[in-house]
């Protein structure tokens, strides 16, 4: 049964204090129990309890110690209820008198496991919507970023799923099913890492960043305005961030009502698939291309670049620096480009052939599809206001 939370009585002040009269004018949390109603969790949960049974906690009560769970950044939930008693402050937020019980700290995970994410995600985006209302966000200029955080799970934990010593693990046979019964993610999200599992955190992943250790990856959409996070995700920590960006651009738009127009993001985001995206969808895309990492392996074997290989759209084909044409070998059609390339003999007596390539067969040079949408965003992720961006991203 949901429990409800009754207003402060007069045993707040049994012992000649009065809490409010404690707390100082400017302190956050002041400001937090002024401009956020809690109470919308009541209606948001209560298909999640019953008529009978025990009373729970009040569900804005535990709301109120997630956000200060967070807010605080307290290590962990035991350590929250272990203070809670010692902080006026935090007593008065909660509503909680000096002689007010403090609920073990295995409530909150109960509550999470209960309501699901969709309450905590409606909290999140009442709070994006007043700030939006108190003219707090733009909307239309949007920093996407991700970072890695530390699994509670020890690195002993990792089982080799493909290794019969792993298999013999005595905790292997509950990890399989605990694997057995996770939903399937996404379809643009790529674990590339599904072999070495934790047997006690299967949602962590092993990262080889450093040092390798278990890990999940939290991307964020904050607004350039006045750096709002107005989007969230969390994810496996091997998760590939370019996957998540455009999810996270819808989410903004939908919790802020604003259209993005520009989205500004390290090279990591820079996949041609990004960038066709943010043209179809009319963003500009401010962001370094993740192509310079095929001109510099270019450039180690001291080669001819793919940008020394003229494109003449009426023919279809390419002119070497040789001056022999490239004409149209295969299409991928899994991949949206062409490959082009001269006559295997013609490569084999070219006097520039050393410059050019090292490959047997001759130099491949390859075109998507949509080749001249994807320079075009190239070029506008060049701009000075684009640099400016991408500088303002570092500071």
């Amino acid at each position: 049964m949901m429990g409800r939370q009754e207003q402060p009585q007069n045993n707040l002040f049994h012992y000649g204090v009065n809490l409010d009269q404690r707390i100082r004018s400017n302190h956050p949390l002041r400001k937090v129990n002024e401009l956020i109603d809690f109470d919308f969790a009541y209606t948001e949960v209560q298909s999640c309890y019953g008529n009978n049974g025990n009373e729970s906690v009040p569900p804005p009560v535990i709301l109120k110690l997630m956000l200060l769970l967070v807010f605080y950044n307290v290590r962990s939930e035991r350590d929250l209820m272990d203070t809670v008693p010692e902080r006026m402050d935090w007593l008065w937020f909660l509503g909680y008198d000096l002689d007010t019980t403090i609920p073990n700290h295995s409530v909150l995970s109960k509550a999470r496991k209960k309501w699901g994410v969709a309450v905590f995600q409606s909290f999140f985006e009442r709070i994006i919507l007043q700030c939006v209302q108190a003219g707090l966000v733009d909307g239309s200029k949007v920093f996407v970023d991700s970072s890695l955080v530390d699994a509670n799970a020890s690195n002993n934990s990792v089982i080799d799923t493909k290794s019969l010593k792993g298999q013999l693990h005595k905790n292997y046979k509950k990890l399989e099913a605990r694997l057995t019964e996770q939903p399937e993610p996404p379809a643009n999200y790529e674990n590339k890492n599904n072999r070495y599992v934790s047997s006690t955190d299967p949602d962590a992943t092993t990262v080889n960043r450093g040092k390798p250790k278990l890990s999940y990856q939290v991307h964020r959409a904050v607004d350039g305005k006045n750096e709002i996070i107005t989007a969230s995700a969390a994810t496996t920590g091997t998760v590939n961030e370019a996957h998540v960006m455009l999810p996270l651009l819808e989410q903004h738009e939908v919790a802020t009502g604003l259209k993005v127009e520009t989205v500004v993001a390290d090279s990591k985001y820079g996949t041609i698939d990004n960038y066709l995206a943010c043209h179809t969808l009319g963003i500009n895309a401010h962001m370094p291309g993740m192509g310079k990492a095929n001109s510099k392996r270019i450039a180690k074997l001291n080669i001819f670049q793919d940008d020394q290989f003229v494109y003449d759209q009426h023919s279809d084909t390419f002119r070497c620096p040789a001056g022999q044409t490239l004409k149209r070998k295969s299409l991928h059609l899994h991949r949206e480009s062409s490959d082009y390339a001269a006559p295997k003999k013609v490569c084999a007596v070219c006097e520039l052939r050393e410059q050019c390539t090292r490959n047997k067969a001759g130099r491949t040079v390859k075109r998507h599809l949509r080749q001249d949408e994807l320079n075009a965003m190239r070029q506008k992720s060049q701009s000075v206001e684009a640099k400016q961006d991408i500088k303002t991203r570092h500071t």
